[in-house]
């Protein structure tokens, strides 16, 4: 019989690869051009983290102007980068934990930290993007925060999750590492006639 307990050598790279997970989804939110969308026809406003792009209603072209130009773009884009690297920096850091025969736990609570610190730096971002968008870029129509927007939440949810989890992992040592013996209940048939 097969079991992945805690005590599984395989289970142990579960963190790592959510924080794979967290990567790809910052990668697609950093590069996606979905951050605001038009939400219906005609499709005249879209945005990514980098840029805002207009058209007229029967215009082919896209006419884009940076966010680079105005402060809270800049800061957006700042704040959300600096939790991406510091995020990959965590990657690398939970694989060289993970990968040695004796887990540093110390080390693993600090990542946990550090995951801290990412979600901090994407929160604001994400925070100040909106907000500060919707008060001084002109929107035409109805206008929506779209699916690259919404995989930097996903991605920003899941290093959350993950901190809690980097955290917590040295509470549970013994069953991680396989210290702990397993503990059998037995009882004899004298003491225990129901069983018979």
């Amino acid at each position: 019989m097969v079991m992945c307990g805690l005590a599984c050598w395989r289970c142990r790279w579960l963190l790592p690869l959510l924080l794979g997970l967290a990567i790809i989804m910052g990668i697609i939110a950093l590069a996606g051009r979905g951050w605001l969308e038009s939400e219906s026809a005609p499709y005249v406003h879209q945005a990514s983290l980098w840029e805002s792009c207009t058209r007229g209603p029967y215009d082919f072209n896209w006419h884009c102007e940076s966010l680079m130009d105005y402060g809270w773009g800049r800061a957006a884009a700042a704040t959300y980068l600096v939790g991406f690297v510091i995020l990959v920096i965590c990657f690398a850091l939970a694989v060289i934990a993970f990968s040695i025969e004796i887990l540093r736990f110390n080390f693993v609570r600090g990542i946990g930290g550090l995951l801290f610190v990412v979600a901090a730096f994407q929160i604001i971002g994400l925070v100040i993007y909106p907000v500060k968008f919707a008060e001084e870029i002109p929107l035409m129509g109805d206008n929506m925060f779209s699916w690259a927007y919404g995989f930097g939440w996903a991605s920003t949810v899941v290093v959350i999750g993950c901190a809690f989890f980097f955290c917590c992992l040295p509470n549970w040592e013994d069953e991680v590492l396989g210290n702990i013996k397993p503990t059998y209940y037995y009882s004899s048939p004298e003491r225990a006639p129901y069983l018979n």
